[in-house]
């Protein structure tokens, strides 16, 4: 009798970790945006890899580096995680950590067009409590700031 207790209380845990599972799955959100720049590729590029640079327009230390699977850190170490993949003037991929719970993944595609570039931000897997201030984030800190600097 005692096994079989046992045996429903674990598999009522196992049902419960599931809806938990799901329901930290289903909090999960997904950003993608356009923003234009009168700025080249190549100019934006270093901008948003160079670590000198990115001091430059978002006022605050950063760690960063070209080379995938470096470690890197933006805003005194508000923004975290691995870059993943480089295309000189075109890409980067970096995997963001959110703590324990989640990594996101951004891609930045960098678009020429007649008189600067189109730039393709996409992020995945947003906790849910943290997606209006990531949206706030690349519209004001990321991209404002770079709007800044190329005016």
């Amino acid at each position: 009798m005692a096994d079989r207790n046992l045996s429903e209380h674990f598999e009522i845990a196992s049902i419960l970790s599931i809806f938990e599972w799901n329901d930290l799955i289903y909090k999960m959100k997904d950003f993608k945006k356009y923003f234009r720049l009168d700025a080249s590729p190549a100019d934006l590029y270093n901008a948003l890899t160079n670590p000198v640079m990115i001091e430059i327009w978002s006022g605050e230390p950063a760690v960063m580096s070209t080379e995938p699977g470096s470690d890197f850190s933006l805003w005194d170490g508000e923004i975290v995680g691995r870059n993943v993949e480089f295309v000189p003037n075109q890409k980067i991929v970096q995997q963001w950590f959110f703590g324990e719970e989640s990594d996101s993944v951004v891609t930045i595609k960098l678009h020429p067009d007649k008189s600067g570039t189109n730039v393709e931000v996409h992020q995945t897997n947003i906790p849910d409590d943290a997606y209006d201030n990531m949206v706030e984030g690349w519209e004001s800190d990321y991209f404002g700031s770079l709007s800044e600097l190329f005016d």
